[in-house]
């Protein structure tokens, strides 16, 4: 189950940041930037971190977040498709949320809270992640 958690987090986490990234590359709006963010945590925001480093923790966070996903899915639900799109929709509108609380407390350059064209491209990144989530997930964990 935690094996089936890192596969999924990792492609799921790994489509966001690329899809964010693009998105930033093409509008300018600071998705990806924000995505990756962490400044205005005590202590980890006060390091400069390598790319690298800032792409682990946002994988970190998948991983987390599909773990979940693939225990509740799996133990409470049997594996239904149904509650799959339903536990992982619920997961990952939680994630998305995230962008209210980090533009505000971020220190470096990151969109508006009111910039409805970012929030729409934050959204798009997260309904991909859900999507590579669920799809990707197309046989029941192995006991590990």
């Amino acid at each position: 189950m935690i094996r089936k958690g890192f596969w999924l987090g990792t492609w799921s986490g790994i489509v966001l940041v690329v899809l964010l990234w693009m998105i930033e590359l093409m509008t300018g709006k600071r998705v990806y930037t924000l995505l990756l963010n962490v400044d205005f945590i005590p202590v980890i925001g006060d390091i400069q971190w390598p790319i690298w480093m800032e792409w682990l923790f946002h994988l970190i966070i998948a991983w987390i977040i599909a773990i979940l996903y693939v225990y509740v899915v799996y133990k409470w639900w049997n594996g239904s498709r149904k509650a799959a799109w339903l536990v992982g929709g619920m997961l990952t509108l939680g994630a998305a949320f995230t962008y209210f609380p980090l533009t505000t407390l971020a220190i470096k350059p990151t969109p508006s809270v009111t910039d409805l064209e970012a929030i729409v491209y934050w959204l798009i990144g997260h309904a991909a992640f859900l999507i590579v989530l669920v799809v990707f997930d197309k046989e029941p964990p192995r006991n590990s």
